[in-house]
């Protein structure tokens, strides 16, 4: 993908999802999305194509291993390593570095790039040709982005049918406050990295397939302190907490997302803050149910008021209460519409519909099961 989204977080799934998971997950964003459900949402079949292509690799398990291989080492996006990473070295058929080698540095971890296409292919998949291409010559300066944020949000099904705010913890990385940023002790000295020669970037690949990532020695700073940050142990970053209420929409669904600019990570070197990009899962409701902006509820009577005809009270999404007529010889099933009360949602209001539900007693007395029978024998009921 051109902009790295993580796949794991476009499908709804942790990373040590089991592959079932990841399936049943997929199964359902892809019927909830498809383009013939969708036709009047052009939104959708972009979605539906986001879906699909992670499924495309985190469904197949030598890609997915790949996938997260490369995600640990940071090839999608952030560094991946700690402050005291090791260094690639080159070997045939995998990464290596064109940077100069430094004392004391180790190696990655080795993983097949073969196969499956080759890992050309499948950055291709999740970058594009342009954007792998374009990456060669990428490299760290000034001010930078902060991290985006992608979170899943469980709202109650009342508060996403008739709009409202939940609050969401979130867990972010914010510039450290003791070093601004800089990754270095107080009174250390800022020098040139002997990793990457002061260009803030180390390649890998090989041939005509290469790739530049931020090095993972000053983080893509292109300088080192002489001593590092205790606080932040040199990486500049300090994982903080936060709570943000969020504003969802009248008639949100499963699967609507919202983007908060500004809402994520704090930028580096004076950069703008990330974004914050929420999908919110509704929860069920256990007396409504939805179809489309109608509200459906079932509400239960006994077997007099069926067979006589009786009044029942019905409660509104708003709260309000509203009487309904139920005419006598009502079969279980039967729905009855309360006009305008269902999901109001882009200037259309759906309906309340009644779904009735007939209860009988669970035992009767002597005397009931006697004037049960008389009434039976009187209306030629079987039995």
């Amino acid at each position: 993908m051109a902009n790295g989204t993580d796949f794991y977080a476009v499908l709804g799934v942790s990373s040590s999802a089991t592959a079932d998971e990841i399936k049943k997950q997929y199964r359902r964003l892809a019927k909830q999305y498809h383009p013939d459900a969708n036709q009047n949402d052009p939104k959708a079949a972009e979605r539906f194509k986001e879906i699909s292509e992670a499924h495309n690799v985190l469904g197949d398990p030598a890609k997915r291993k790949q996938y997260d291989e490369m995600r640990r080492l940071g090839a999608f996006g952030g560094v991946g390593f700690g402050g005291g990473a090791s260094r690639p070295q080159s070997r045939p058929g995998g990464f290596g570095s064109t940077g100069p080698g430094q004392a004391g540095a180790g190696t990655f971890t080795d993983f097949d790039v073969g196969g499956i296409g080759g890992l050309g292919d499948l950055f291709s998949s999740m970058f594009g040709g342009a954007a792998a291409a374009g990456a060669r010559n990428t490299r760290s300066k000034g001010p930078e982005k902060g991290q985006s944020i992608e979170q899943i949000v469980e709202v109650p099904f009342r508060v996403a049918a008739a709009g409202g705010k939940v609050p969401v913890e979130l867990e972010v990385n914010e510039e450290c406050m003791m070093c601004h940023g800089n990754g270095a002790a107080p009174g250390a000295q800022i020098k040139p990295c002997g990793e990457c020669s002061g260009r803030g970037v180390i390649s890998f690949g090989q041939g005509s397939f290469a790739v530049n990532r931020p090095c993972p020695v000053c983080m893509g700073r292109g300088s080192v302190p002489t001593e590092r940050c205790t606080t932040c142990r040199g990486t500049g970053e300090a994982r903080a907490r936060r709570t943000v209420n969020i504003t969802v929409p009248a008639g949100a669904e499963s699967g609507t997302r919202v983007r908060l600019r500004g809402q994520g990570g704090k930028g580096a070197a004076g950069g703008q803050p990330g974004d914050l990009v929420i999908t919110f899962n509704v929860q069920s409701d256990r007396f409504y149910k939805r179809d489309g902006l109608d509200l459906i509820a079932t509400v239960p009577i006994n077997v007099a008021q069926a067979t006589l005809g009786s009044r029942v009270s019905v409660k509104t999404l708003d709260g309000k209460k509203v009487a309904l007529r139920i005419p006598a010889g009502t079969s279980a099933g039967r729905r009855f519409k309360v006009s305008g009360q269902g999901i109001e949602k882009e200037g259309k209001k759906g309906d309340l519909l009644v779904e009735i539900t007939i209860t009988v007693p669970d035992s009767l007395t002597e005397a009931q099961e006697k004037a049960m029978r008389d009434f039976a024998d009187a209306s030629g009921l079987k039995y």
